[in-house]
């Protein structure tokens, strides 16, 4: 792991020390094992390295390969190295000590610009090469490591972060309004419906699935790879899907393991993160090493307001994954005297964009920071198993049969269904019936579109106005009210092909570990699992009255069935998050009324909407208000309004 940072002067002259040494001051925060550069001519490349995989230790980074004048800077773990070893023909007695910046130096002379398609895992990685007078870089699929670049008339610049281009002469934080427009106004976690747009005017970022090429002052983008599977998988039986799962799936959580350091993961109560911890623990049993989990749980004088068919607190679920997986050393964090309003500018700080996800922040920071100090070299997670290995719409399916009028298999796993949910027939019965008709659903859904929604309230309409945001969005099929597109499948193949979301979540990864040390891995969008997950056929993913059928007939010996068959009960992470915030509720009411009074909030935050809603949720919000939009629109004015006192 390396935060990178490099630039190429377009003038011919040597890259000066003083902007190299500058670049590389900016970088000083992050966690390093060993600190290096490398220049040549108009080149300059720099690394802060922290040794996570027994390969990296004592890596020099930046790596030069005088031989075929090759040089490189990069922040990557390969997830196929065997395979590569094998396609670039390897001898074997080099595989063992062979760093992974190396492979990819291999792969470039073989493949050229072609080589991030061969690539799995997560990697950003700028190459020198001194024949071609070039400079190429790449960032994986999934968009798991970032790289920001500036370019003006004289250089071009890069880093993992965008601080070491802020340290440059010449680059000022001009705000790009268009980018905060489009933050404002989509309603969901992603920022900005250009992947290669920052909040700053004069910064941009190689997107996810992208590679960047630098030469005779010219810089071209292009993008490679596809998640599409090459042809529908089809076997025999249930018991070669389920078996296909667990080789394709081990292996990712296998591949993920590679460190000389501890194994740590985050564990909730529910398939995706409690499969990934009992699939490594029991990789890790044979290697001798204990799995240790982190799990958030509210703190103990919270009220569980949630209904009865959600809980707050999933000590129960986690506590019995960590017991039948076993070899697992299981934490549980209540972070007492946290709150996500407590972490505003900490999050800024890391982050260097204002963000949405407010309500597990706190928590998220927590974990990587307890993983950090317990000398943890990786930290699994399941995230992006909703739509991947976990991933089963029941009611979708259902009302596929109802339409195609297979009226026997319909009756046999409605009958089913609403025996594992415990749900009342004629209530199911109703859902289906309108998934399958939609026609009658458009009086509910023509009042849904009238409801408030939180860009609405936050964004100042003379603001949305000037920048047409909202047309924008609509014409990028996005609304107010979400994606317009309702078929899950679609939804899913969006949301994994989506490089705005692959933004947002590769930020925070990256910019947690470069924090604490320690690397973010999830199994769930290994590219292999994903390609596999398209290519199973729907009624696998619902079968015998189970949503998200196959991974819970596939963790049968890996998940207590307190947890692999529950259908009734879901855990809401970040429920608490009034509750913790209610403690500071005057200090955030006086913030919010000073931000109200600030010219320059005014310019971009609909301050009349903001007034109304502190005045709606009276001297105190409840614990209950964690979902109200006024609410969440008020905690995101508040981060928006820091960010802007940052940047103006």
């Amino acid at each position: 792991m390396s935060a990178i940072a490099g630039l190429l002067r377009f003038d011919g002259q040597p890259a000066g020390s003083v902007e190299g040494g500058g670049m590389m001051d900016a970088m000083e925060r992050y966690d390093a094992d060993d600190v290096r550069t490398w220049s040549d001519g108009p080149v300059f490349l720099g690394c802060r390295s922290k040794w996570i995989t027994p390969e990296s230790v004592h890596e020099r980074l930046p790596y030069y390969d005088p031989e075929h004048r090759l040089a490189i800077a990069s922040d990557a773990m390969l997830d196929n190295r065997g395979e590569l070893f094998d396609l670039l023909q390897v001898r074997s007695a080099r595989r063992a000590g062979m760093t992974d910046s190396e492979l990819i130096l291999l792969a470039y002379r073989k493949w050229g610009r072609g080589v991030p398609e061969h690539l799995i895992g997560d990697f950003a990685f700028v190459i020198w090469d001194e024949a071609k007078r070039k400079l190429f870089g790449a960032r994986d699929l999934f968009g798991h490591r970032c790289l920001y670049y500036h370019r003006d008339a004289r250089r071009f610049s890069f880093g993992t972060t965008m601080a070491p281009l802020f340290a440059l002469p010449g680059v000022a934080k001009e705000l790009n309004e268009s980018w905060l427009a489009e933050f404002m106004a989509i309603p969901e976690m992603y920022e900005s419906t250009d992947a290669g747009a920052t909040p700053y005017r004069n910064i941009h970022q190689v997107p996810p699935a992208h590679a960047i090429a630098v030469s005779d002052g010219q810089v071209s983008l292009f993008g490679y790879g596809s998640l599409e599977p090459k042809e529908m998988l089809r076997l025999k039986s249930d018991g070669e899907y389920e078996e296909a799962f667990r080789d394709v799936f081990g292996e990712a959580v296998k591949s993920r393991l590679r460190t000389h350091r501890q194994v740590a993961a985050t564990l909730s109560g529910g398939l995706d993160s409690g499969a990934v911890a009992s699939f490594a623990a029991r990789t890790l049993r044979e290697e001798g090493k204990t799995l240790h989990t982190y799990s958030y749980v509210p703190t103990g004088d919270f009220t569980d307001w949630t209904p009865a068919s959600a809980t707050a607190d999933e000590t129960r679920f986690m506590k019995a994954t960590a017991r039948y997986a076993g070899n697992i050393s299981d934490r549980y964090m209540d972070f007492a005297g946290i709150s996500p309003m407590s972490q505003v500018d900490e999050w800024l700080d890391i982050l260097e964009t204002p963000y949405k996800f407010f309500e597990n922040s706190f928590w998220l920071k927590g974990m990587h920071e307890q993983a950090g100090r317990q000398g943890a070299g990786v930290l699994l997670t399941g995230a992006r198993g909703n739509f991947t290995v976990s991933w089963g719409p029941a009611v979708y399916y259902y009302a596929l049969l109802l339409r195609k009028m297979k009226w026997l298999q319909f009756m046999r796993e409605f009958r089913q269904y609403r025996a594992n949910k415990g749900i009342a027939g004629s209530r199911l019965l109703s859902i289906i019936c309108k998934e399958a008709f939609p026609v009658l659903t458009k009086r509910s859904s023509a009042a849904a579109d009238n409801a408030p929604d939180i860009p609405t309230m936050l964004i100042h309409p003379d603001f949305a106005k000037r920048t047409e945001v909202f047309a924008k969005l609509r014409d990028s099929r996005i609304g107010t009210n979400g994606t317009l597109i309702h078929d899950p499948l679609e939804i899913r193949k969006e949301k994994l092909q989506s490089l705005a979301v692959a933004n947002k979540n590769g930020a925070s990864a990256t910019k947690l570990s470069l924090r604490y040390g320690v690397w973010e891995r999830d199994p769930t969008c290994d590219p292999r699992v994903v390609r596999f997950c398209f290519s199973v056929p729907v009624e696998q993913y619902v079968k015998g009255g189970l949503d998200r059928a196959l991974i819970r007939r596939a963790t049968k010996h890996y998940l207590p069935d307190e947890v692999r068959l529950n259908q009734r009960v879901r855990g809401i992470q970040g429920a608490d998050w009034v509750h913790r915030v209610i403690p500071a509720w005057k200090s955030l009411e006086c913030e919010l009324l000073q931000l109200c009074a600030d010219p320059v909030a005014g310019h971009y935050l609909h301050v009349g909407r903001i007034k109304e809603a502190v005045a709606q949720l009276g001297r105190e919000p409840r614990p209950e208000h964690a979902f109200r939009p006024e609410m969440r629109m008020l905690m995101r004015s508040l981060i928006i309004y820091r960010f802007l006192k940052r940047t103006l």
